[in-house]
Protein backbone atom coordinates (compact mmCIF):
# COMPACT_ATOMS: atom_id res chain seq x y z
CA UNK A 1 0.00 0.00 0.00
CA UNK A 2 1.58 3.15 -1.01
CA UNK A 3 0.78 6.58 -2.69
CA UNK A 4 2.20 6.72 -7.15
CA UNK A 5 1.53 9.89 -9.01
CA UNK A 6 3.49 10.56 -12.47
CA UNK A 7 3.70 13.12 -15.56
CA UNK A 8 3.72 12.06 -18.54
CA UNK A 9 4.42 15.11 -21.84
CA UNK A 10 3.17 14.56 -25.16
CA UNK A 11 4.65 18.28 -26.22
CA UNK A 12 8.38 17.47 -25.93
CA UNK A 13 9.17 19.76 -23.17
CA UNK A 14 10.39 18.51 -19.95
CA UNK A 15 8.67 17.00 -16.94
CA UNK A 16 7.68 19.51 -14.12
CA UNK A 17 10.28 17.74 -11.46
CA UNK A 18 9.56 20.56 -8.91
CA UNK A 19 5.23 19.43 -9.25
CA UNK A 20 6.35 15.64 -9.40
CA UNK A 21 8.19 16.38 -6.25
CA UNK A 22 5.51 17.85 -4.65
CA UNK A 23 3.06 15.54 -5.55
CA UNK A 24 5.22 13.11 -3.75
CA UNK A 25 5.46 14.86 -0.61
CA UNK A 26 1.38 15.42 -0.31
CA UNK A 27 1.13 11.50 -0.14
CA UNK A 28 3.89 11.25 2.35
CA UNK A 29 1.59 9.71 4.97
CA UNK A 30 0.71 6.86 2.40
CA UNK A 31 4.11 5.45 2.00
CA UNK A 32 5.83 6.76 5.20
CA UNK A 33 8.58 4.04 4.95
CA UNK A 34 10.39 5.80 1.64
CA UNK A 35 9.88 7.40 -1.56
CA UNK A 36 11.81 7.48 -4.86
CA UNK A 37 11.55 9.54 -7.91
CA UNK A 38 12.24 8.71 -11.89
CA UNK A 39 12.69 11.42 -14.33
CA UNK A 40 13.71 11.22 -18.02
CA UNK A 41 12.76 13.65 -20.67
CA UNK A 42 9.18 12.71 -21.07
CA UNK A 43 7.48 10.89 -18.10
CA UNK A 44 8.14 11.27 -14.48
CA UNK A 45 7.13 8.98 -11.74
CA UNK A 46 6.70 9.10 -8.09
CA UNK A 47 6.22 7.01 -5.38
CA UNK A 48 5.73 7.00 -1.59
CA UNK A 49 6.66 3.23 -0.05
CA UNK A 50 4.51 1.69 2.94
CA UNK A 51 6.42 -1.63 3.74
CA UNK A 52 3.96 -4.89 2.93
CA UNK A 53 5.88 -7.14 1.22
CA UNK A 54 9.68 -7.29 0.81
CA UNK A 55 10.90 -5.10 3.23
CA UNK A 56 14.07 -4.87 1.48
CA UNK A 57 15.29 -1.83 -0.75
CA UNK A 58 15.32 -4.17 -3.49
CA UNK A 59 11.60 -3.89 -3.76
CA UNK A 60 12.30 0.52 -3.84
CA UNK A 61 9.81 2.16 -6.52
CA UNK A 62 10.06 3.20 -9.13
CA UNK A 63 11.23 0.11 -10.06
CA UNK A 64 12.88 -0.13 -13.21
CA UNK A 65 14.29 -3.29 -15.40
CA UNK A 66 17.02 -2.54 -17.94
CA UNK A 67 16.63 -5.99 -19.06
CA UNK A 68 13.55 -5.27 -20.34
CA UNK A 69 13.13 -1.62 -20.67
CA UNK A 70 10.04 -1.91 -18.13
CA UNK A 71 9.38 0.55 -15.26
CA UNK A 72 6.11 0.62 -12.79
CA UNK A 73 5.03 2.36 -9.96
CA UNK A 74 2.47 0.88 -8.09
CA UNK A 75 -0.24 0.91 -5.29
CA UNK A 76 -2.00 -1.91 -3.46
CA UNK A 77 -1.59 -5.68 -2.93
CA UNK A 78 -1.66 -8.60 -5.16
CA UNK A 79 -2.55 -11.80 -3.16
CA UNK A 80 -1.24 -14.55 -5.51
CA UNK A 81 1.77 -12.88 -6.46
CA UNK A 82 3.63 -15.93 -5.22
CA UNK A 83 1.94 -18.37 -7.97
CA UNK A 84 2.76 -15.93 -10.34
CA UNK A 85 6.15 -15.25 -9.98
CA UNK A 86 6.50 -19.83 -10.19
CA UNK A 87 4.54 -19.49 -13.66
CA UNK A 88 7.34 -16.37 -15.03
CA UNK A 89 10.11 -18.10 -13.71
CA UNK A 90 8.74 -20.93 -15.51
CA UNK A 91 8.82 -19.33 -18.68
CA UNK A 92 12.56 -18.15 -17.50
CA UNK A 93 11.94 -14.89 -15.92
CA UNK A 94 14.57 -14.29 -12.79
CA UNK A 95 13.48 -12.37 -9.87
CA UNK A 96 16.04 -9.43 -7.84
CA UNK A 97 13.10 -9.13 -4.89
CA UNK A 98 10.47 -10.81 -3.32
CA UNK A 99 7.28 -8.54 -2.92
CA UNK A 100 4.54 -7.84 -5.49
CA UNK A 101 5.69 -4.93 -7.63
CA UNK A 102 8.64 -6.73 -9.15
CA UNK A 103 5.55 -9.64 -10.58
CA UNK A 104 4.21 -6.82 -11.58
CA UNK A 105 6.23 -5.81 -13.70
CA UNK A 106 7.26 -8.80 -15.22
CA UNK A 107 4.09 -10.22 -15.76
CA UNK A 108 3.26 -7.08 -18.14
CA UNK A 109 6.53 -7.80 -19.87
CA UNK A 110 4.97 -11.38 -20.57
CA UNK A 111 1.66 -11.27 -21.09
CA UNK A 112 1.12 -7.29 -22.08
CA UNK A 113 -2.02 -5.48 -20.50
CA UNK A 114 -4.24 -8.35 -20.49
CA UNK A 115 -1.71 -9.59 -17.13
CA UNK A 116 -4.58 -7.59 -15.61
CA UNK A 117 -6.93 -10.43 -15.61
CA UNK A 118 -4.92 -12.46 -13.76
CA UNK A 119 -4.56 -10.57 -10.37
CA UNK A 120 -6.16 -11.31 -7.59
CA UNK A 121 -6.25 -8.02 -5.25
CA UNK A 122 -6.08 -4.38 -4.82
CA UNK A 123 -4.01 -2.28 -7.19
CA UNK A 124 -3.31 1.42 -9.21
CA UNK A 125 -0.96 1.30 -11.01
CA UNK A 126 1.34 2.98 -14.15
CA UNK A 127 3.68 0.86 -16.12
CA UNK A 128 6.16 2.33 -18.94
CA UNK A 129 8.07 1.19 -21.85
CA UNK A 130 11.64 2.68 -22.31
CA UNK A 131 11.30 1.77 -25.61
CA UNK A 132 7.99 2.21 -27.37
CA UNK A 133 6.97 5.56 -24.79
CA UNK A 134 4.12 4.04 -24.03
CA UNK A 135 2.55 4.40 -20.86
CA UNK A 136 -0.09 1.81 -19.15
CA UNK A 137 -2.39 3.04 -16.22
CA UNK A 138 -4.60 0.64 -14.48
CA UNK A 139 -6.90 -0.19 -11.81
CA UNK A 140 -8.63 -2.68 -9.82
CA UNK A 141 -11.39 -4.57 -10.54
CA UNK A 142 -13.73 -3.02 -7.64
CA UNK A 143 -11.87 0.23 -7.32
CA UNK A 144 -10.03 -0.29 -4.41
CA UNK A 145 -7.48 1.56 -5.31
CA UNK A 146 -7.81 5.19 -6.43
CA UNK A 147 -6.07 6.56 -9.28
CA UNK A 148 -6.92 10.47 -10.00
CA UNK A 149 -6.28 11.67 -13.70
CA UNK A 150 -5.33 15.44 -14.50
CA UNK A 151 -5.19 16.68 -17.89
CA UNK A 152 -2.79 19.60 -18.44
CA UNK A 153 -1.68 20.97 -21.97
CA UNK A 154 0.53 18.75 -23.87
CA UNK A 155 0.34 16.21 -20.97
CA UNK A 156 -1.10 14.43 -17.96
CA UNK A 157 -0.59 13.80 -14.38
CA UNK A 158 -1.64 11.30 -12.35
CA UNK A 159 -1.86 10.28 -8.79
CA UNK A 160 -3.11 8.18 -5.79
CA UNK A 161 -4.91 10.90 -4.35
CA UNK A 162 -6.72 14.50 -6.01
CA UNK A 163 -5.42 17.21 -3.48
CA UNK A 164 -1.63 15.78 -4.69
CA UNK A 165 -2.65 16.78 -8.24
CA UNK A 166 -3.65 20.31 -6.81
CA UNK A 167 -0.78 20.90 -5.24
CA UNK A 168 1.22 19.88 -8.16
CA UNK A 169 -0.59 22.91 -10.07
CA UNK A 170 -2.61 23.96 -13.32
CA UNK A 171 -5.43 22.15 -12.30
CA UNK A 172 -8.96 23.97 -13.00
CA UNK A 173 -10.53 23.68 -9.48
CA UNK A 174 -14.16 25.35 -10.85
CA UNK A 175 -17.27 22.97 -9.88
CA UNK A 176 -18.12 20.08 -12.51
CA UNK A 177 -21.84 20.34 -12.94
CA UNK A 178 -22.35 16.72 -13.68
CA UNK A 179 -20.09 15.85 -10.25
CA UNK A 180 -22.20 18.31 -8.40
CA UNK A 181 -25.36 16.85 -9.15
CA UNK A 182 -24.58 13.68 -8.59
CA UNK A 183 -22.60 15.00 -5.12
CA UNK A 184 -26.12 16.47 -4.17
CA UNK A 185 -28.37 12.95 -5.50
CA UNK A 186 -26.25 10.24 -4.38
CA UNK A 187 -25.29 11.70 -0.87
CA UNK A 188 -21.72 12.97 -2.52
CA UNK A 189 -21.29 9.69 -4.49
CA UNK A 190 -19.02 11.01 -7.91
CA UNK A 191 -19.37 8.16 -10.12
CA UNK A 192 -16.00 8.33 -12.61
CA UNK A 193 -15.01 9.68 -14.73
CA UNK A 194 -16.06 12.70 -12.49
CA UNK A 195 -15.08 14.54 -9.99
CA UNK A 196 -16.47 17.74 -8.37
CA UNK A 197 -13.45 19.61 -10.34
CA UNK A 198 -13.65 20.13 -13.94
CA UNK A 199 -9.86 19.38 -13.64
CA UNK A 200 -9.81 15.97 -12.32
CA UNK A 201 -10.88 12.62 -13.35
CA UNK A 202 -10.26 9.71 -12.23
CA UNK A 203 -10.09 6.00 -13.78
CA UNK A 204 -12.93 3.98 -13.88
CA UNK A 205 -12.29 0.54 -11.71
CA UNK A 206 -11.75 -2.62 -13.85
CA UNK A 207 -10.16 -0.56 -16.38
CA UNK A 208 -6.61 0.17 -18.14
CA UNK A 209 -5.54 3.38 -20.36
CA UNK A 210 -3.14 3.14 -22.20
CA UNK A 211 -1.12 6.30 -23.60
CA UNK A 212 0.88 6.63 -26.52
CA UNK A 213 3.70 8.93 -26.63
CA UNK A 214 1.58 11.41 -28.91
CA UNK A 215 -0.93 11.83 -26.03
CA UNK A 216 -3.83 9.07 -27.74
CA UNK A 217 -5.22 7.09 -25.34
CA UNK A 218 -7.37 4.43 -25.39
CA UNK A 219 -9.00 2.95 -22.31
CA UNK A 220 -10.58 -0.82 -21.72
CA UNK A 221 -12.89 -2.14 -18.86
CA UNK A 222 -11.14 -5.03 -18.96
CA UNK A 223 -13.78 -6.44 -15.91
CA UNK A 224 -17.41 -6.58 -15.61
CA UNK A 225 -19.78 -8.25 -13.23
CA UNK A 226 -22.11 -10.60 -14.64
CA UNK A 227 -25.44 -11.77 -12.61
CA UNK A 228 -26.63 -14.23 -15.50
CA UNK A 229 -26.94 -17.62 -13.91
CA UNK A 230 -27.13 -21.25 -15.74
CA UNK A 231 -29.64 -23.99 -15.16
CA UNK A 232 -27.06 -25.61 -12.58
CA UNK A 233 -26.69 -22.52 -10.19
CA UNK A 234 -30.78 -21.87 -10.21
CA UNK A 235 -30.85 -25.45 -9.35
CA UNK A 236 -28.51 -25.19 -6.31
CA UNK A 237 -30.03 -25.13 -3.06
CA UNK A 238 -29.54 -23.09 -0.34
CA UNK A 239 -27.53 -25.25 2.08
CA UNK A 240 -25.62 -25.75 -0.71
CA UNK A 241 -25.12 -22.26 -1.65
CA UNK A 242 -23.97 -21.64 2.60
CA UNK A 243 -20.98 -24.61 1.60
CA UNK A 244 -19.91 -23.33 -1.51
CA UNK A 245 -20.48 -19.47 -0.04
CA UNK A 246 -17.90 -20.23 2.85
CA UNK A 247 -15.66 -21.91 1.02
CA UNK A 248 -15.21 -18.37 -1.65
CA UNK A 249 -15.16 -16.84 1.65
CA UNK A 250 -12.38 -18.61 3.44
CA UNK A 251 -10.12 -18.71 0.52
CA UNK A 252 -10.98 -14.78 0.41
CA UNK A 253 -9.36 -13.97 3.86
CA UNK A 254 -6.62 -16.95 3.62
CA UNK A 255 -5.48 -14.44 0.55
CA UNK A 256 -5.63 -11.75 2.36
CA UNK A 257 -2.94 -12.58 4.88
CA UNK A 258 -0.32 -12.42 2.40
CA UNK A 259 2.31 -10.44 4.68
CA UNK A 260 5.77 -9.72 5.76
CA UNK A 261 3.76 -7.98 8.41
CA UNK A 262 1.40 -9.16 11.32
CA UNK A 263 -2.08 -8.87 9.63
CA UNK A 264 -4.95 -7.40 12.53
CA UNK A 265 -8.50 -7.08 12.03
CA UNK A 266 -11.13 -4.25 12.25
CA UNK A 267 -13.56 -5.74 14.89
CA UNK A 268 -16.95 -3.64 14.78
CA UNK A 269 -19.28 -6.23 16.25
CA UNK A 270 -21.42 -6.51 13.49
CA UNK A 271 -21.68 -10.12 11.88
CA UNK A 272 -19.01 -9.19 9.09
CA UNK A 273 -16.09 -7.93 10.52
CA UNK A 274 -17.01 -11.03 13.41
CA UNK A 275 -16.93 -13.41 10.58
CA UNK A 276 -13.40 -12.31 8.74
CA UNK A 277 -11.70 -12.26 12.31
CA UNK A 278 -13.08 -16.09 12.63
CA UNK A 279 -11.93 -16.80 9.66
CA UNK A 280 -8.32 -15.46 10.00
CA UNK A 281 -8.76 -17.29 13.87
CA UNK A 282 -9.37 -20.76 11.78
CA UNK A 283 -6.94 -20.32 9.12
CA UNK A 284 -4.25 -20.20 12.51
CA UNK A 285 -3.63 -16.53 12.85
CA UNK A 286 -1.93 -16.05 15.91
CA UNK A 287 -1.64 -13.31 18.37
CA UNK A 288 -4.39 -11.57 16.26
CA UNK A 289 -4.58 -8.15 16.98
CA UNK A 290 -8.44 -6.60 16.79
CA UNK A 291 -9.80 -2.88 17.30
CA UNK A 292 -12.91 -1.69 17.59
CA UNK A 293 -14.28 2.06 17.74
CA UNK A 294 -17.06 3.49 19.68
CA UNK A 295 -18.81 6.90 20.90
CA UNK A 296 -20.65 8.55 23.71
CA UNK A 297 -24.63 6.99 24.02
CA UNK A 298 -26.77 9.91 22.76
CA UNK A 299 -30.70 9.88 23.36
CA UNK A 300 -31.18 6.63 24.79
CA UNK A 301 -29.12 5.08 21.91
CA UNK A 302 -25.96 2.99 22.47
CA UNK A 303 -22.70 4.65 21.05
CA UNK A 304 -20.79 1.30 20.21
CA UNK A 305 -20.40 -2.11 20.24
CA UNK A 306 -17.97 -2.91 22.38
CA UNK A 307 -20.13 -5.65 23.96
CA UNK A 308 -20.63 -7.59 20.82
CA UNK A 309 -17.13 -7.32 19.74
CA UNK A 310 -15.73 -8.60 22.68
CA UNK A 311 -17.75 -11.37 22.41
CA UNK A 312 -16.00 -12.63 19.16
CA UNK A 313 -12.64 -11.39 20.47
CA UNK A 314 -13.20 -13.59 23.74
CA UNK A 315 -14.14 -16.79 21.28
CA UNK A 316 -11.01 -16.37 19.45
CA UNK A 317 -8.98 -15.30 21.61
CA UNK A 318 -7.33 -11.93 20.15
CA UNK A 319 -5.56 -9.01 21.99
CA UNK A 320 -8.15 -6.68 21.51
CA UNK A 321 -8.12 -3.42 21.85
CA UNK A 322 -11.32 -1.08 22.17
CA UNK A 323 -11.05 2.98 21.23
CA UNK A 324 -13.40 5.44 22.70
CA UNK A 325 -13.90 8.66 21.10
CA UNK A 326 -15.93 11.78 22.97
CA UNK A 327 -17.72 13.63 20.89
CA UNK A 328 -15.81 16.64 21.38
CA UNK A 329 -12.81 15.02 20.75
CA UNK A 330 -14.63 13.87 17.13
CA UNK A 331 -15.45 17.40 16.38
CA UNK A 332 -12.33 18.64 17.37
CA UNK A 333 -10.61 16.28 14.21
CA UNK A 334 -12.88 16.98 11.83
CA UNK A 335 -10.96 19.56 10.18
CA UNK A 336 -8.38 17.16 9.85
CA UNK A 337 -10.55 14.07 8.34
CA UNK A 338 -11.94 16.58 5.50
CA UNK A 339 -7.79 17.40 5.22
CA UNK A 340 -7.55 13.48 4.04
CA UNK A 341 -10.55 13.74 1.95
CA UNK A 342 -9.16 13.12 -1.53
CA UNK A 343 -13.20 14.31 -2.56
CA UNK A 344 -15.94 15.64 0.30
CA UNK A 345 -17.60 12.22 2.31
CA UNK A 346 -20.78 13.49 3.82
CA UNK A 347 -20.98 9.59 6.19
CA UNK A 348 -20.53 9.96 9.73
CA UNK A 349 -18.46 7.04 9.41
CA UNK A 350 -15.40 8.98 8.47
CA UNK A 351 -14.41 11.22 11.48
CA UNK A 352 -14.62 7.28 13.33
CA UNK A 353 -12.94 5.56 10.92
CA UNK A 354 -10.32 8.85 10.98
CA UNK A 355 -9.61 8.24 14.09
CA UNK A 356 -9.97 4.80 14.15
CA UNK A 357 -7.17 4.25 11.70
CA UNK A 358 -5.03 6.61 13.60
CA UNK A 359 -5.26 4.47 17.26
CA UNK A 360 -4.47 0.96 14.98
CA UNK A 361 -1.81 2.53 13.21
CA UNK A 362 0.19 2.83 16.40
CA UNK A 363 0.42 -1.39 16.85
CA UNK A 364 -0.67 -2.60 13.05
CA UNK A 365 0.46 -1.62 9.31
CA UNK A 366 -1.97 -4.32 7.54
CA UNK A 367 -5.65 -4.39 8.60
CA UNK A 368 -8.98 -7.08 7.36
CA UNK A 369 -11.78 -5.12 7.43
CA UNK A 370 -16.11 -6.08 6.48
CA UNK A 371 -16.82 -3.11 3.81
CA UNK A 372 -18.96 -4.49 0.71
CA UNK A 373 -20.71 -7.53 2.43
CA UNK A 374 -24.20 -5.34 2.39
CA UNK A 375 -24.09 -4.70 -1.47
CA UNK A 376 -22.31 -7.61 -2.12
CA UNK A 377 -25.26 -10.15 -0.66
CA UNK A 378 -28.08 -8.06 -0.26
CA UNK A 379 -28.14 -5.85 3.18
CA UNK A 380 -30.12 -3.09 2.81
CA UNK A 381 -33.79 -2.19 3.02
CA UNK A 382 -34.01 -1.09 -0.90
CA UNK A 383 -33.41 -4.42 -2.05
CA UNK A 384 -36.65 -6.41 -0.84
CA UNK A 385 -38.52 -3.67 -2.13
CA UNK A 386 -36.93 -4.37 -5.70
CA UNK A 387 -38.31 -7.86 -5.71
CA UNK A 388 -40.46 -8.19 -8.83
CA UNK A 389 -40.61 -4.55 -9.76
CA UNK A 390 -42.14 -3.24 -12.62
CA UNK A 391 -39.95 0.15 -12.49
CA UNK A 392 -36.69 -1.01 -11.13
CA UNK A 393 -34.97 2.98 -11.75
CA UNK A 394 -38.08 4.95 -9.69
CA UNK A 395 -37.57 2.08 -7.19
CA UNK A 396 -34.47 2.56 -6.53
CA UNK A 397 -34.09 5.90 -6.62
CA UNK A 398 -36.76 6.63 -4.45
CA UNK A 399 -34.56 4.41 -1.93
CA UNK A 400 -31.44 5.76 -2.49
CA UNK A 401 -31.67 9.47 -3.97
CA UNK A 402 -31.48 12.50 -1.37
CA UNK A 403 -33.46 15.31 -4.18
CA UNK A 404 -35.59 14.60 -7.22
CA UNK A 405 -34.34 16.90 -10.37
CA UNK A 406 -37.08 19.64 -9.16
CA UNK A 407 -35.41 19.65 -5.62
CA UNK A 408 -32.17 20.23 -7.07
CA UNK A 409 -34.30 23.34 -8.95
CA UNK A 410 -34.59 24.92 -5.75
CA UNK A 411 -31.13 24.21 -4.12
CA UNK A 412 -28.89 25.02 -7.58
CA UNK A 413 -28.50 28.36 -9.26
CA UNK A 414 -30.28 28.43 -12.76
CA UNK A 415 -26.29 27.90 -13.96
CA UNK A 416 -25.70 25.13 -12.55
CA UNK A 417 -29.13 22.69 -12.79
CA UNK A 418 -28.80 21.35 -16.32
CA UNK A 419 -30.27 18.15 -16.96
CA UNK A 420 -30.92 15.26 -14.68
CA UNK A 421 -28.02 13.92 -14.76
CA UNK A 422 -27.86 11.37 -12.04
CA UNK A 423 -31.54 9.78 -13.22
CA UNK A 424 -29.67 8.83 -16.11
CA UNK A 425 -27.02 7.39 -15.17
CA UNK A 426 -28.80 5.56 -12.83
CA UNK A 427 -31.23 4.30 -15.72
CA UNK A 428 -28.26 3.12 -17.51
CA UNK A 429 -26.55 1.02 -15.15
CA UNK A 430 -29.41 -0.23 -13.90
CA UNK A 431 -30.33 -1.67 -17.49
CA UNK A 432 -26.95 -2.60 -18.73
CA UNK A 433 -26.72 -5.91 -20.15
CA UNK A 434 -25.58 -9.10 -17.42
CA UNK A 435 -28.42 -8.24 -14.82
CA UNK A 436 -32.61 -8.81 -15.61
CA UNK A 437 -34.06 -9.25 -12.35
CA UNK A 438 -34.32 -5.97 -10.24
CA UNK A 439 -32.70 -6.62 -7.47
CA UNK A 440 -29.38 -7.73 -9.60
CA UNK A 441 -29.68 -4.63 -11.15
CA UNK A 442 -29.44 -2.85 -8.06
CA UNK A 443 -27.00 -5.27 -6.37
CA UNK A 444 -24.73 -4.74 -9.99
CA UNK A 445 -25.04 -0.99 -9.00
CA UNK A 446 -24.17 -0.82 -5.88
CA UNK A 447 -21.46 -2.83 -6.02
CA UNK A 448 -19.42 -1.23 -8.84
CA UNK A 449 -20.32 2.11 -8.16
CA UNK A 450 -21.89 3.04 -5.11
CA UNK A 451 -19.47 1.10 -2.89
CA UNK A 452 -16.46 2.15 -4.94
CA UNK A 453 -16.87 5.81 -3.77
CA UNK A 454 -18.47 5.79 -0.68
CA UNK A 455 -17.68 2.74 1.94
CA UNK A 456 -14.06 1.74 -0.19
CA UNK A 457 -13.18 5.32 -0.79
CA UNK A 458 -13.39 6.20 2.79
CA UNK A 459 -11.32 3.15 3.99
CA UNK A 460 -8.83 4.23 1.91
CA UNK A 461 -8.63 8.27 2.33
CA UNK A 462 -8.98 7.53 6.13
CA UNK A 463 -6.71 4.21 6.60
CA UNK A 464 -4.19 5.82 5.07
CA UNK A 465 -3.92 8.98 6.54
CA UNK A 466 -1.85 7.27 8.48
CA UNK A 467 0.09 4.76 6.73
CA UNK A 468 -2.29 1.72 7.65
CA UNK A 469 -3.30 -0.66 5.00
CA UNK A 470 -7.15 -2.20 4.98
CA UNK A 471 -7.82 -5.06 3.36
CA UNK A 472 -11.41 -6.14 2.22
CA UNK A 473 -12.17 -9.72 1.59
CA UNK A 474 -15.53 -8.96 0.70
CA UNK A 475 -14.69 -7.31 -2.20
CA UNK A 476 -11.96 -10.39 -3.18
CA UNK A 477 -13.04 -10.46 -7.03
CA UNK A 478 -13.59 -14.25 -6.98
CA UNK A 479 -15.91 -14.15 -4.30
CA UNK A 480 -18.08 -11.28 -5.98
CA UNK A 481 -18.54 -13.25 -9.14
CA UNK A 482 -19.54 -15.94 -6.97
CA UNK A 483 -22.29 -14.12 -5.05
CA UNK A 484 -23.36 -12.62 -8.59
CA UNK A 485 -24.17 -16.31 -8.94
CA UNK A 486 -26.36 -17.00 -5.73
CA UNK A 487 -30.29 -15.98 -6.39
CA UNK A 488 -31.42 -13.14 -5.39
CA UNK A 489 -34.04 -14.88 -3.24
CA UNK A 490 -30.98 -16.89 -0.94
CA UNK A 491 -29.15 -13.18 -0.31
CA UNK A 492 -32.54 -11.86 0.91
CA UNK A 493 -33.75 -14.65 2.89
CA UNK A 494 -33.99 -13.99 6.84
CA UNK A 495 -34.56 -9.97 6.40
CA UNK A 496 -30.95 -9.40 4.04
CA UNK A 497 -27.65 -11.76 3.78
CA UNK A 498 -29.86 -14.50 4.35
CA UNK A 499 -26.85 -17.17 2.82
CA UNK A 500 -24.45 -14.84 4.50
CA UNK A 501 -25.11 -15.16 8.12
CA UNK A 502 -26.14 -18.49 7.76
CA UNK A 503 -22.40 -19.14 6.23
CA UNK A 504 -21.25 -17.18 9.56
CA UNK A 505 -23.23 -19.68 11.82
CA UNK A 506 -20.46 -22.15 11.30
CA UNK A 507 -18.08 -19.88 12.11
CA UNK A 508 -19.06 -17.37 14.94
CA UNK A 509 -21.30 -17.34 18.15
CA UNK A 510 -25.56 -16.68 17.54
CA UNK A 511 -25.56 -13.84 19.68
CA UNK A 512 -23.36 -11.94 17.34
CA UNK A 513 -25.53 -12.92 14.12
CA UNK A 514 -29.55 -12.49 15.91
CA UNK A 515 -29.01 -8.91 16.90
CA UNK A 516 -30.51 -5.66 15.20
CA UNK A 517 -28.07 -3.81 12.69
CA UNK A 518 -26.28 -1.03 14.27
CA UNK A 519 -25.48 1.99 13.44
CA UNK A 520 -23.85 5.28 14.95
CA UNK A 521 -24.23 8.64 13.35
CA UNK A 522 -22.44 11.34 14.98
CA UNK A 523 -25.42 13.60 16.36
CA UNK A 524 -24.05 17.16 15.92
CA UNK A 525 -23.44 15.90 11.70
CA UNK A 526 -26.93 14.05 11.73
CA UNK A 527 -28.79 17.35 13.15
CA UNK A 528 -25.90 19.88 12.76
CA UNK A 529 -25.98 21.63 16.12
CA UNK A 530 -22.90 23.23 17.78
CA UNK A 531 -19.77 23.93 16.92
CA UNK A 532 -20.54 22.19 13.46
CA UNK A 533 -23.66 24.29 12.83
CA UNK A 534 -21.63 27.20 12.85
CA UNK A 535 -18.75 25.95 11.09
CA UNK A 536 -20.94 25.20 8.27
CA UNK A 537 -23.26 28.23 8.36
CA UNK A 538 -19.67 29.80 7.89
CA UNK A 539 -18.66 28.65 5.42
CA UNK A 540 -21.91 28.96 3.40
CA UNK A 541 -22.00 32.65 3.86
CA UNK A 542 -18.16 33.37 3.52
CA UNK A 543 -17.00 35.33 0.51
CA UNK A 544 -15.67 31.74 -0.94
CA UNK A 545 -19.17 30.42 -1.15
CA UNK A 546 -20.58 33.95 -2.38
CA UNK A 547 -18.05 33.70 -5.33
CA UNK A 548 -19.13 29.74 -6.43
CA UNK A 549 -22.81 30.89 -6.63
CA UNK A 550 -23.69 27.71 -6.62
CA UNK A 551 -26.74 27.55 -4.39
CA UNK A 552 -30.10 29.68 -3.90
CA UNK A 553 -30.03 31.98 -0.86
CA UNK A 554 -33.89 31.08 -0.02
CA UNK A 555 -33.19 27.13 -0.09
CA UNK A 556 -29.81 27.17 2.28
CA UNK A 557 -31.50 29.50 4.81
CA UNK A 558 -34.64 26.76 5.08
CA UNK A 559 -32.05 24.23 6.24
CA UNK A 560 -30.05 26.31 8.44
CA UNK A 561 -33.08 27.26 10.40
CA UNK A 562 -33.89 23.93 11.19
CA UNK A 563 -31.64 21.34 10.14
CA UNK A 564 -32.92 18.41 11.88
CA UNK A 565 -36.23 18.93 9.57
CA UNK A 566 -34.17 18.51 6.43
CA UNK A 567 -33.14 14.49 6.26
CA UNK A 568 -32.28 12.74 3.14
CA UNK A 569 -34.22 9.58 2.39
CA UNK A 570 -30.95 7.21 4.09
CA UNK A 571 -31.32 9.23 6.99
CA UNK A 572 -28.60 12.36 5.87
CA UNK A 573 -28.31 15.63 6.96
CA UNK A 574 -29.22 17.77 3.40
CA UNK A 575 -27.16 20.70 5.17
CA UNK A 576 -23.95 18.71 5.81
CA UNK A 577 -24.09 17.96 2.43
CA UNK A 578 -23.59 21.46 1.25
CA UNK A 579 -21.25 22.71 4.43
CA UNK A 580 -18.93 19.60 3.76
CA UNK A 581 -19.04 20.41 0.27
CA UNK A 582 -18.01 24.16 0.76
CA UNK A 583 -15.69 23.34 3.79
CA UNK A 584 -13.75 20.65 1.10
CA UNK A 585 -13.19 23.15 -1.57
CA UNK A 586 -11.82 25.73 1.16
CA UNK A 587 -9.36 22.99 2.53
CA UNK A 588 -8.33 21.95 -0.50
CA UNK A 589 -8.96 24.75 -3.57
CA UNK A 590 -8.55 27.72 -1.93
Amino acid sequence: MCGIAGEIRFDGSAVDADALARMNGRQRARGPDGQGMHVSDRFGFGHRRLKIMDLSEAAQQPMFDPALGVGIVFNGAVYNHAALRRELEGKGYRFFSHGDTEVLLKAFHAWGPDFVQRLNGMFAFAIWERDSGRVLLGRDRLGIKPLYLAPLPGGLRFASTLPALLDAGGVDTSIDPVGLHHYLSLHAIVPPPHTLLRGVRKLAPGTVLQIEPDGAAREHRYWSLDYRRDAVDEACSFDDWREILLDGLRAAVARRLVSDVPVGALLSGGVDSSLIVGLMAEAGVRDLRTYNVGFEDVGGETGNEFAYAEIVARRFGTTHERIFVPEAQLLDRLPEAIAAMSEPMVSHDCIGFFLLSEAVARHSKVVQSGQGADEVFGGYHWYPKLQGSREPVADYMAAFRDRDHAEMGQLLQPQWLGEDHTARFVAERLTAPGASDPVDQALRLDTTVMLVDDPVKRVDNMTMAFGLEARVPFLDHELVELAARIPARHKLAGGGKGILKEAARRVIPAEVIDRPKGYFPVPALKHLRGRVLESVRDALASRAARERDLFRPAYVQRLLDDPSAHLTPLRGSKLWQLGLLELWMQEHTS
